[in-house]
């Protein structure tokens, strides 16, 4: 599965999320609704999305190359 990955683009996007509710991070780059999962890696037999609960409801960074070592949160990998 993990090499069936793609990057789904080049900078992070800007999400306003809501503290306490829970998102799914599309951890494989199919998705067409990217930053979030829309199921698309069960069709491309790659990795699952991440479940994850904004802490503070604010905006957030999430990331898209999927080279994060922070995920879901953009941590510049995508500049390297």
């Amino acid at each position: 599965m993990e090499d069936n990955k793609k990057r789904a683009g080049d900078a992070p996007i800007a999400c306003d999320l809501e503290a306490g509710k829970k998102y799914a991070w599309c951890t494989c780059g199919h998705s067409d609704t990217q930053p979030f999962c829309d199921g698309s890696h069960r069709a491309a037999e790659s990795t699952p999305n991440m479940r994850f609960e904004a802490q503070e409801s604010k905006t957030y960074y999430l990331c898209t190359c999927k080279m994060t070592s922070n995920p879901p949160f953009c941590d510049g990998s995508h500049a390297q």
